[in-house]
């Protein structure tokens, strides 16, 4: 497969071959969620016209269907993100469910006086569990700070890691600013002065870049089906079998199970210990769907493209009068949160809709980002591989009318 069969993948999505207020939809709101390919559709439409069952343990072929092509899930992610076992995939309902478990189960072996470091660019869904723990352990939380490009500060990573931190959580790319940060290089920091556990919220890069978790040498790696083109309510959690293997099971009920008792209970093994009850079984049939038309793709190839495009992108809106990116970052992929003087984000918002220009108003989640450039809300626009520079110059184009109608 080659970057031309990138470039022209847009037929492949059919949410976009539709018209909005007489305009084409120009979908530039891929950081919030990713649309859906017609195979990943095909494939949750043919589970519930033709498998429709409950997975495990059903002894009729529906059931025992239904269960290969969920379970084929787990080793597709396995493959596409280099874990070393299936056991380490564990099916969650998205990555904020993915990082609860680990602050719930993990949070287990969190004691008074610990402490946890979160970067400063951090989804909420990345702080308020990590705050929730603390509040029940006594332990406390640390911050790693961003410069006004934003990007982290390495230095102050190293002063602030410490044999207190019994938990580093970092952000692979940023969902409001679209920096990506030096994941890699983290960990090695983390790795030479503490025994602390790194999970990495992934959410944003999965489909953007490779992912190898052994190389990372990450303790965990979370991120969501809707934002690799799958379904939404569906996600993924990888864990080291070993430090999963030693946590208690979060959620109980059905599958999480080896012996239930009046006496007592006893737990299921990997995966299962962590997936309790009837899952969303369309959900991982739609991921594993997603997986394999990205693998068709070549996520090298949707790298190259989208590179042109952050290019592009960065050159475009650069030469809007009054319009200021906020993150400069050096390392960075086609997410562009913006301010224009003189025009509040949701008036631009409603004039970019009537053309059908689909982008986000709002903090993203990330308050304090918001706060550390002195900015209530921006305007996002976010590319994915099925954007093309003519979004692009449409986006320009529009901004510069809404400019002269409000300016």
């Amino acid at each position: 497969m080659t970057v031309e069969k990138v470039k022209n993948s847009k037929n492949d999505f059919p949410c976009l071959n539709q018209e909005i207020n007489g305009h084409a939809l120009c979908y530039l709101d891929n950081a919030a969620t990713t649309l859906k390919p017609q195979h990943v559709i095909d494939k949750i439409t043919h589970y519930y016209t033709s498998l429709s069952s409950n997975v495990h343990r059903g002894i009729h072929k529906l059931s025992q269907d239904s269960t290969i092509a969920y379970e084929k899930t787990r080793m597709l992610v396995k493959d596409f993100i280099n874990a070393r076992a299936e056991e380490e995939i564990i099916f969650t309902s998205g990555t904020t469910a993915s990082i609860n478990t680990v602050a719930y189960s993990y949070g287990d072996f969190i004691r008074e006086g610990d402490e946890i470091i979160v970067s400063e660019m951090e989804h909420h869904s990345d702080i308020v569990p990590w705050q929730m723990l603390c509040e029940r352990k006594g332990a406390s939380i640390k911050v790693l700070p961003m410069n006004d490009k934003g990007e982290l500060n390495l230095e102050k990573l190293k002063e602030i890691v410490n044999e207190k931190t019994k938990l580093v959580a970092v952000v692979y790319i940023s969902n409001s600013l679209g920096t990506i940060n030096p994941v890699k290089e983290i960990i090695e920091i983390i790795r030479n002065q503490s025994n602390a556990k790194i999970l990495i919220d992934g959410a944003q890069v999965v489909a953007h870049k490779k992912i190898d978790v052994q190389k990372l040498d990450c303790d965990f790696f979370t991120f969501s089906a809707h934002k690799l083109f799958g379904p939404t309510g569906f996600g993924i959690l990888y864990g080291k079998k070993e430090i999963l293997d030693a946590m208690p099971p979060f959620f109980g009920g059905g599958d999480m199970i080896d012996k239930v008792s009046f006496e007592g209970t006893t737990y299921n093994s990997l995966p299962n210990k962590f997936e309790a009850g009837t899952p969303h079984i369309a959900g991982s049939i739609g991921l594993g769907a997603a997986i394999e038309y990205i693998n068709e793709l070549g996520i090298e190839n949707i790298a190259t493209h989208e590179n042109e495009l952050t290019e592009y992108g960065l050159a475009r809106l650069n030469e809007i009068e009054g319009l200021r990116i906020l993150g400069q970052a050096k390392d960075r992929t086609t997410v562009f949160s913006f301010v224009i003087d003189g025009i509040h984000g949701q008036d631009l918002g409603m004039v970019l809709d009537q053309s059908a220009i689909a982008v986000r108003i709002g903090h993203h989640c990330t308050q304090p980002v918001m706060e550390h450039f002195k900015v209530d809300s921006t305007v996002r626009a976010s590319l994915s591989f099925y954007n093309t520079k003519q979004d692009i110059d449409r986006l320009v184009e529009a901004i510069k009318k809404a400019q002269e109608f409000f300016l």
